[in-house]
Order: C-alpha cells, then sequence, then structure tokens
C-alpha cells in the first residue's frame, strides 16, 4: 500500500511564545511537530504494518522542518520528503500548501493520504481537504477509527462534536486524524539511529514545474496578538445571602452583564 502523510512543523504553544511587529518571533522559539499529525504518522505506520506497503512523509516549508521529518522517520516512516519554498514564496497559506502538496502527490498514485485534523498554530483544517479536492479523491475528517479489509474497503468512524459518524468508502482515500485515534509512540534509540540512513528528499517548485504564481497565497495574515492576560478572580465571603447580593452587584457593575 502506498501511504503519505502530510507533516507539518509547528510552535511549541507549551513553551513562552513571542509577538514581535504583529508576528510570532521565531528566535529561540521551540517546533515540534504538530501533534494531530503525530497521529496520521502513527495510524499510516500501524496500517503499513497490517497491509504491508510504505509510509513516506511530506512537508511544505524551509530546510529547518528536517529535524521534525527526521523525527517522524525515527517513529517508523519509511521515506521523507521537504518541499523547499522559503527562497520562492513571501506569502504562504493554506492554499499554498495545499497546491504544493497536490501537485506531488499527483502521479505517485497514493493509496491512502494521512493529515492531522488541524494544525496547534492556525487551526484552520483545511490543507487535508484542498488537497484531496485537488486530486479528485475522496476524503473524511475528524477521524477516531480506520478500518481497511481487502479488496479497499474502508470503514472510518468520524467523530462529530462528541458523536460518532460511521462512514464506509474505499481506496484511494484521504483521511484527517483526530485525539483518539491512537497513541503516537515515542522514537526508539534504534529507530532514532536507522533515521539517519533513511532518504530524506528535498525539492523546490522548479522539481514541481511550480512557479510563485501558481501558488500565491490566497489570504494574508494582518496581525498576530497573544490573548490578553486574565484578571484575577475574587473570592465573596459572607454568608450566602451576602454573596448573592455581592455577585449580582459585580455582574451589574462590572462585568455589565445585568
Amino acid at each position: 500500500m502506498n501511504i503519505f502523510v502530510l507533516m507539518k512543523r509547528t510552535f511549541d504553544t507549551e513553551e513562552k511564545i513571542s509577538i514581535v511587529n504583529g508576528k510570532i518571533n521565531e528566535e529561540g522559539a521551540e517546533f515540534i511537530i504538530n501533534p494531530y499529525d503525530e497521529y496520521a504518522i502513527e495510524e499510516a505506520i500501524q496500517v503499513r504494518d497490517k497491509h504491508g506497503g510504505e509510509v513516506t512523509v511530506v512537508t511544505v516549508g524551509s530546510e529547518e522542518a528536517e529535524k521534525e521529518l527526521r523525527t517522524a522517520l525515527a517513529m517508523g516512516c519509511d521515506k521523507a520528503v521537504l518541499i523547499n519554498i522559503d527562497d520562492d514564496v513571501e506569502e504562504q497559506d493554506q492554499y499554498t500548501t495545499a497546491k504544493v502538496l497536490a501537485e506531488y502527490l499527483k502521479d505517485k498514485n497514493p493509496d491512502l493520504i494521512l493529515a492531522g485534523n488541524v494544525a496547534i498554530d492556525g487551526g484552520s483544517g483545511q490543507v487535508g481537504p484542498r488537497v484531496a479536492e485537488l486530486l479528485g479523491i475522496p476524503y473524511v475528517t475528524t477521524i477516531t477509527k480506520l478500518d481497511i479489509a481487502d479488496g479497499g474497503k474502508v470503514t472510518v468512524v468520524r467523530d462529530v462534536e462528541g458523536d460518532e459518524e460511521i462512514i464506509e468508502t474505499s481506496l484511494p482515500l484521504l483521511v484527517t486524524a483526530q485525539q483518539g485515534l491512537n497513541e503516537p509512540r515515542y522514537p526508539s534509540l534504534p529507530g532514532i539511529m536507522k533515521a539517519k540512513k533513511k532518504p530524506l528528499e528535498e525539492l523546490e517548485l522548479d522539481d514541481l514545474d511550480l512557479d510563485e504564481d501558481d501558488v500565491e497565497a490566497k489570504t494574508k495574515t494582518i496581525e498576530v496578538f497573544l490573548p490578553p492576560k486574565r484578571e484575577a478572580g475574587k473570592i465573596l465571603q459572607g454568608d450566602i445571602a451576602d454573596q448573592v447580593k455581592e455577585l449580582v452587584q459585580l455582574l451589574r457593575s462590572e462585568a455589565k452583564v445585568v
């Protein structure tokens, strides 16, 4: 089975992030594999181990993403591809990423493509569905279970705001992984050593017969800002009746919701 994983390198939102001139300051920032993409990587490896084939992890970005690709290889992916557009594209959005990925994948005859449901930095959830649309293949988002039977019949359980939807479809297929699909493995020491010898191919727009105009961003980020700090809460004192009176007064005078 020919399996591809769409991976993104993202800021580690558990670490401190600073904003400079309306943009995230990358100097000193920590980067990781987008956590939802880790579910996609793990599922791809499990599908390969069960049905055979090969897992290729692909990312669009800059050469700095090689570290995250090597991590994916250490987890168990077979090959990695870095499509470096850093020198060719000034502004990148979901359309840009999807267009580049679809152009790469169009002649690779993928059976199964997996991606994270969303990226924790942007949260749009657009790239996977856009790639599927450009390739003309079906897709299912926010999956929590994937079962592939002999003959290519696929049964997917999809998370729908806490409920479940069961979908039957067939390969080729693109799915986006939701939390709960699996438990991503940590790279083992042997896996890390093997990853150093696994193939990592680097491509540019020219290699895909694309130029900057073909992948020009359709949207523009005007400003990025951190959420406002929450003010300290108040602890009401006294008996219940007095607390209720004070609460109503605060809701009217400060919160202005009464």
